[in-house]
């Protein structure tokens, strides 16, 4: 029954695992829990501000995905920063260096928590991009200077082939992190407890801890999508233009970058409101890969999950529906 009812109800609230704690994100409103020190559970909820509501062209398909992917990503490091200050760092309190005195003079507390969510996004675009298509780009470049004879299309190939491994290598060195297995533990819980909910079985630990930790809307999924789509778009262009300057190409893949984004997001949400053989054999590789950004949670966990979940249910049944 509970399969049936999943494949009936699909929620669109997400979450995302933090320190000790879990963000929630619904139609409406938005809810970080977290556990502190002393074992209780902290509440933070507000009223979702979407900048699409004040300019609807930002809904827009094709527009609203890289809109979406930004604001996700701001309202992510915000929920980590504020999960990061229930767990200081173990030890003496340093003294401020004269450029943090600096900042906290000429800056108010609010104004350097901005400065420094913007840092944090741009510094995570920036790694994402560093790695996953300048490294390959620059990489498979070399090559040519070894093989002058190596064909473009072999370079296309090797060039994506080396962005999935890099991916891969990423993705298993993160979860081997000691502090990364708790917080994937918590993603296990935010997958469970999000299957539980759109399964319409009552959100106790009991009935969330039998869920499988795997989800088809995962952001490992989308981000292993985005690097899939962007592999056949550069393959397409440039088979027309035929770019052998590693500079150069890198400059394409930078400007294709938001199509492939906003692609993407689109995929996403077809995917996610069908379930057939060829929706699951598309989702296949993003769920496999979810047993590297997801680990079974203790029972501690799946609480902070239900709590979060609970505060973002819209109060009209059926507003939050995929």
């Amino acid at each position: 029954m509970a399969e049936k009812n999943q494949s009936c109800f699909r929620t669109s609230i997400g979450g995302q695992a933090l320190i000790e704690g879990i963000l929630m994100r619904g139609p409406q409103r938005q809810a970080i829990v977290v556990r502190n020190q002393d074992g209780e559970l902290v509440e933070k909820e507000e009223e979702l501000k979407l900048i699409r509501d004040r300019y609807p062209i930002l809904g827009w398909p094709l527009i609203r995905g890289v809109v979406n992917f930004l604001d996700s990503m701001v309202k992510g490091v915000q929920a980590l920063m504020y999960s990061a200050d229930f767990y200081p760092d173990d030890g003496t309190p340093e003294e401020p260096s004269r450029f943090e005195k600096w900042l906290e003079k000429h800056f108010s507390s609010k104004k350097l928590q901005s400065l420094a969510v913007g840092l944090s996004v741009f510094l995570g675009i920036g790694l994402s991009v560093a790695l996953f298509l300048v490294l390959p780009t620059f990489l498979t470049g070399g090559l040519l200077h070894f093989f002058p004879g190596f064909p473009l299309w072999g370079r296309n190939v090797l060039e994506g082939l080396l962005k999935i491994v890099i991916f891969m290598v990423y993705l298993i060195l993160c979860s081997r992190m000691k502090d990364m297995k708790r917080v994937f533990s918590y993603h296990g819980a935010e997958h469970k407890t999000i299957f539980c909910y759109e399964a319409g079985l009552p959100l106790t630990v009991e009935n969330v801890r039998i869920q499988p930790r795997h989800h088809p809307r995962c952001g490992t999924s989308f981000l292993f999508v985005v690097i899939f789509v962007s592999i056949l778009f550069s393959s397409v262009v440039f088979s027309f233009w035929r770019f052998t300057n590693a500079g150069l190409r890198t400059l394409v893949h930078l400007a294709l970058l938001p199509v492939v984004v906003a692609v993407t997001y689109e995929f996403n949400r077809w995917v996610g409101r069908h379930d057939n053989a060829l929706t699951r054999f598309l989702t296949a590789p993003g769920m496999w890969m979810q047993n590297f950004t997801t680990n079974e949670p203790d029972d501690s966990m799946i609480e902070v999950a239900i709590r979060a979940l609970q505060l973002v249910v819209p109060e009209e049944k059926g507003k939050d529906a995929w």
